[in-house]
């Protein structure tokens, strides 16, 4: 079915606002470190939403998610999903980026996590692919870690949630990188 232009127009516009409000957004004291906001990329009516843990240094630079080493990889696992980057869309659980590349802590992800929601709810993803611990445990509500989740899809209400190892974890433990590779080909039978 094919949606009149006039109400992606709307849904567009929907995003746009949510963005420029972001952008303005002065909840934590990431705020203050940030060179840009990272709101987030790609189709915005995907059947796929990937959601990272936080912009690092690239990102934080460009303005976009995952444009360094680790979204270098992330392009490689989406076309073993038979997707590309244009797909998908890439979201954060925060925004901006920690100092020193640091862990977001429980009050930052709080202050943001609406803007995550919103997302969420304008993308109407089918699939969730959460990166590693703090966008599984996010997305999960849980305290259990990536190690023993990912692989595991979990039916959350409409969307099916499939936690994934972070792509940068390959870089550190080369033996996460056929688990995280193999885990990204289940994205086929989920959709």
């Amino acid at each position: 079915m094919r949606l009149p232009v006039d109400f992606l127009a709307v849904c567009q516009l929907s995003m746009h606002k949510l963005k420029k409000q972001v952008e303005k957004c002065s909840r934590c004291p990431l705020a203050d470190g940030r060179t840009n906001v990272v709101f987030g990329d790609g189709n915005e009516n995907a059947d796929v939403l990937i959601i990272g843990e936080a912009p690092g240094k690239n990102e934080d630079e460009q303005g976009l998610p995952f444009v360094g080493r680790a979204g270098q990889y992330l392009n490689e696992l989406l076309s073993l999903a038979g997707l590309k980057r244009e797909d998908v869309y890439i979201a954060n659980v925060v925004k901006c980026r920690p100092p020193s590349n640091r862990d977001p802590k429980a009050e930052e992800i709080e202050q943001c996590s609406n803007y995550l929601r919103e997302q969420t709810a304008k993308i109407n993803p089918k699939i969730i692919v959460t990166l590693g611990n703090f966008a599984t445990k996010f997305i999960l509500k849980t305290e259990q870690g990536i190690t023993k989740l990912h692989g595991q899809p979990v039916q959350l209400g409409k969307f099916t949630a499939l936690p994934v190892y972070h792509p940068a974890a390959t870089m550190y433990d080369v033996k996460k990188k056929e688990a995280l590779e193999s885990d990204f080909a289940k994205i086929k039978t989920l959709i």
